[in-house]
């Protein structure tokens, strides 16, 4: 069964980091883009980042570039998003998803999804 499985969320305040981590089992990530994606209440998911399957390519919307970093690690099956300088707006639930392909695109139609994990920036 093909599983990817978010950690790492949780409150934070305002200029606060967190580390997100997504885990994949039952399939192998070498050949899976991941991407991460965000849904604050009461509004649409939007995509955040995408990282290729080599880990030489990175995308981030304007909204977290130069404060959000993507990487991965393929040996642990394992894709991070490191945030920092948080803010309020950062508050949602974050997935990530895997498309097998070896480049990002700009799409929500992934092959799989975890569950999400909740971030919330709030002093």
């Amino acid at each position: 069964q093909l599983q990817l499985v978010e950690s790492g969320g949780g409150l934070v305040q305002p200029g606060g980091s967190l580390r997100l981590s997504c885990a994949a089992s039952g399939f192998t990530l070498d050949y899976y883009v991941i991407g991460w994606f965000r849904q604050a209440p009461g509004k649409e998911r939007e995509g955040v980042s995408c990282i290729s399957t080599s880990g030489g390519s990175t995308k981030y919307a304007d909204s977290v570039r130069g404060r959000f970093t993507i990487s991965r690690d393929n040996a642990k099956s394992t894709v991070y998003l490191q945030m920092n300088s948080l803010k309020p707006e950062d508050t949602a639930v974050y997935y990530c998803a895997a498309l097998r392909r070896h480049m990002c695109v700009n799409t929500s139609a992934m092959d799989v999804w975890g569950k999400g994990t909740l971030v919330t920036v709030s002093s």
